[in-house]
């Protein structure tokens, strides 16, 4: 396991953010309160700072890193329904439940979203409720509103990949 933190003013003005990897790809990526030493850098984790510093300053839309997030194969289609959000949109957990294939597990959806392992990347801070409310996000509503607006902010200039 790699793990480093996106801790750079220019980086992230959401406060820091740990990522980890394996060889496969990045695991994970968390806001936490503090930083502790980074164990084994790899280029990986260099990539996906880069991209993540990249998204903060407006210029990058979708991430090309390579992930490897564990979960159950329900999660699985979850997450990947979520890289399908485009950046600036929102979609219900409902919508979700129906693009996956599963229309009554909106709930199940909600759970999965909960655990995503993988914020920003994996765009949970999308999913709002059916009645376009913002609802619950792991690294709290806060955070969730200020991406939201982040995105809206900067639709017409971020670049692609």
């Amino acid at each position: 396991m790699y793990i480093d933190y996106l801790t750079t003013p220019e980086g992230s003005p959401l406060g820091f953010l740990q990522i980890k990897a394996t060889e496969a790809g990045i695991t994970h990526i968390d806001f936490v309160d503090e930083c502790f030493e980074p164990v084994k850098p790899h280029p990986l984790i260099d990539d996906c700072k880069t991209q993540l510093e990249e998204y903060f300053q407006g210029r990058r839309q979708t991430f090309d890193v390579p992930l490897a997030p564990q979960g159950t194969e329900f999660q699985q289609r979850v997450w990947r329904q979520l890289r399908a959000i485009a950046f600036g949109e929102t979609c219900s957990y409902a919508a979700i439940s129906r693009k996956i294939g599963s229309p009554k597990s909106h709930r199940a959806v909600g759970a999965a979203n909960g655990r995503n392992p993988l914020s920003i990347i994996v765009p949970c801070h999308r999913v709002i409720g059916s009645n376009g409310q913002l609802t619950g996000y792991a690294g709290g509503l806060e955070r969730k509103k200020w991406l939201l607006q982040h995105e809206q902010s900067h639709l017409e200039y971020a670049l692609q990949p």
